[in-house]
């Protein structure tokens, strides 16, 4: 499994023109991607790293009138409560070695990877998280305020 983790101040996800998922202030924007080889031993592993990834900093929170339950200089969302934004991505697995086309046959398809994003959720939540979503395999529309900008990518 792969996730795109972004720190940003603000997302949303609309399907239909209507937003599905959203939340306000600085929070983790996530990117899910499920490869064939990938299977639910993988989703608490990536839940937990998503959710302890310490890549905010104490002192911006603190200034914002947020709690932080840390005494580090860098915290993660789970120190200080935040709101997560996950969205199924599959073309996170593109393959672009051959050509200009990117080819995704190393992408689960829904069958198998819907489930598998729907129980990283499901492992972020039992850890604390205020978690939103997309709509899997829906046409989305995606707004976020990158913060930094701080983009990370995790692999379990």
């Amino acid at each position: 499994m792969r996730a795109v983790i972004q720190r940003v101040d603000g997302a949303s996800v609309e399907v239909e023109g209507k937003v599905i998922g959203s939340f306000q202030g600085p929070g983790l924007m996530v990117l899910v991607g499920v490869s064939v080889d990938d299977d639910a031993s993988k989703c608490a592993p990536l839940a937990d790293k998503i959710w302890k990834l310490r890549i905010f900093e104490s002192e911006v929170l603190k200034s914002r009138g947020l709690t932080v339950n840390s005494e580090s200089v860098e915290v993660a969302a789970a120190d200080a409560n935040l709101p997560i934004l996950v969205i199924s991505q599959f073309t996170l697995f593109a393959d672009t070695s051959n050509g200009r086309r990117p080819t995704w046959q190393q992408a689960a398809r829904g069958p198998q990877a819907e489930p598998l994003v729907d129980q990283v959720v499901t492992e972020l939540r039992n850890l604390g998280a205020t978690v939103e979503t997309g709509k899997f395999g829906a046409d989305m529309r995606i707004t976020q305020v990158c913060d930094g900008p701080m983009t990370v990518t995790v692999e379990v």
